[in-house]
């Protein structure tokens, strides 16, 4: 079975096949932060998912060009730098830094190129001299540039590839200068914005006159410096379809005559509590908010990818605490089979299963393929469900093999290695010490020595003292375990 998605573009399911020729090579862009302020949950289930497309496709055994813009100058960051008289770079560079310390919280790949929009000037204003020159831009009388939809359709090309565009319901030819504008609106949009007195030194030298470019030609001078004039993947929250995206698109073929992207994907949007996140609802979280209630990364990371990249997620903290369960039946169900790998046994016949573009060793014994069953879920469209489904087969299966003592060492080291490819995509890992806080530890170190000095009422009252907290304690040859209850 080969890797199909949804493609907003046909608005159908496809099989995905890069334009590499050769069939290896993926380039893959992904909307990335505008750096004005933390970023909040529902971004992160946007950029979640983009991590999982990257890991899915390095598990098919495509090598990805994986880059995520930052867009360090635009509307809302300019009033922010206005408001808080600090400089651009100041100002950007704190909530840049904090969001690629959020995105290893969550265990997502960092991108092989995070190209910032203030780094890449000359390319963007070389892709509105290309437009003016023909006759797609033009000039307007305060000194700005704005792309012509009447020019560009008038050429033959499509607006409104992504989101079908009713022309004569649409208030059509009007300009707008700001950076996003309302869906009724189908509006020559600006390219270069004229410098003003409320951009204070937040402006660039260039052909048009002094100014700064606007938020959607940033993406496609970026995109295409580094990817080129055509690529494979765009990615980004639905929200973006319209108009960034549709404007990417007009942008970036307006000015080659080349398709701009082979497949785009989007995820819904996500609601917090069943409600749309907002402030005055106290339901909007931003990842260090969630990390300050007491949940992990993790954990978090588990919960946004419980449902499908398409379907609208309802965000909840009870979810986060089945999150919590889940995670640690799986670490339960890991820690058992590294036990058992540790003892001799008879090595298992082998045989190859095929994941896509590469193969990976499992055991024929196995009562549950999880590889085959796990990639054939990722292959519909990213059916994360039934992903989860044949993780959580295959820890029940494991479980019952190794309470009737019937996995052997090396069963069980196929298992691990198994997981270990699953979680290549999945990214949750394994539950680390440093995840049980420092306290809680002290008081399993404080009845391990009760129980040494054979002070049994301590001990369990240590036991008891654990558990009022969420911990249970369990003793094994290998020593104490704790575990969240």
């Amino acid at each position: 079975m080969s890797l199909k998605l949804f493609n907003t573009l046909s608005r159908s399911i496809q099989e995905f096949v890069p334009l590499d020729p050769a069939g290896k090579k993926v380039g893959m862009y992904c909307c990335g932060p505008t750096v004005y302020d933390f970023a909040h949950i529902g971004n992160w289930r946007t950029f979640v998912f983009g991590d999982l497309v990257r890991r899915t496709l390095e598990f098919k055994g495509y090598a990805v060009n994986h880059v995520m813009n930052i867009t360090d100058v635009e509307d809302k960051i300019i009033k922010r730098v206005r408001e808080t008289k600090t400089s651009l770079r100041d100002f950007t560079g704190r909530y840049e830094a904090a969001f690629l310390e959020d995105l290893k919280t969550l265990n997502c790949r960092l991108p092989h190129h995070t190209p910032h929009a203030t780094e890449h000037i000359a390319d963007i204003i070389s892709l509105i001299e290309r437009l003016v020159a023909r006759g797609i831009a033009y000039q307007a009388a305060d000194g700005s540039v704005y792309f012509s939809i009447e020019k560009y359709r008038g050429c033959g090309c499509t607006y409104g590839q992504l989101l079908k565009l009713n022309f004569d319901e649409m208030k059509a030819g009007e300009r707008v200068k700001s950076d996003e504008y309302a869906k009724e609106s189908v509006a020559d949009f600006a390219l270069w914005k004229a410098r003003v007195p409320e951009d204070g030194d937040v402006f660039w030298p260039g052909p048009f006159g002094d100014g700064r470019p606007g938020w959607h030609i940033e993406c496609s001078a970026m995109s295409t410096k580094i990817l080129g004039p055509s690529f494979d993947l765009h990615l980004g929250g639905e929200d973006l379809i319209f108009p960034h995206h549709e404007d990417e698109i007009a942008q970036s073929e307006g000015a080659t005559g080349r398709p701009f992207v082979k497949h785009w994907l989007h995820g819904a949007h996500l609601l917090v509590e069943g409600k749309k996140m907002s402030k005055s609802l106290g339901n909007f979280f931003t990842l260090r908010d969630l990390l300050a209630k007491g949940f992990t990364g993790r954990e978090i990371r588990y919960g946004l990818l419980t449902a499908h990249y398409r379907e609208t997620f309802n965000f909840t903290l009870d979810g986060l605490h089945g999150a919590r369960t889940a995670l640690a039946r799986i670490d339960e169900c890991l820690g058992k089979l590294r036990e058992a790998a540790g003892t001799p046994g008879t090595a298992p016949a082998r045989s190859k299963v095929n994941t896509g573009q590469q193969h990976a060793e499992t055991v024929l014994s196995a009562p549950i393929d999880l590889i085959a069953r796990f990639s054939a879920a990722l292959d519909d469209d990213l059916n994360i469900s039934a992903a989860w489904a044949a993780v959580f087969d295959w820890v029940r299966e494991t479980n019952k093999r190794l309470a009737e003592h019937s996995l052997s060492a090396n069963d069980a080291a196929s298992a691990l290695a198994a997981w270990e490819k699953v979680d290549s995509v999945l990214g949750i890992g394994t539950k680390s010490e440093a995840e049980i806080p420092a306290d809680i530890l002290a008081l399993a170190e404080a009845r391990t020595a009760a129980k040494k000095a054979k002070d049994f009422k301590r001990a369990d009252a240590i036991r008891n003292e654990l558990k009022a907290k969420g911990w249970a304690i369990e003793d094994t040859a290998k020593g104490p375990k704790l575990k969240k209850v």
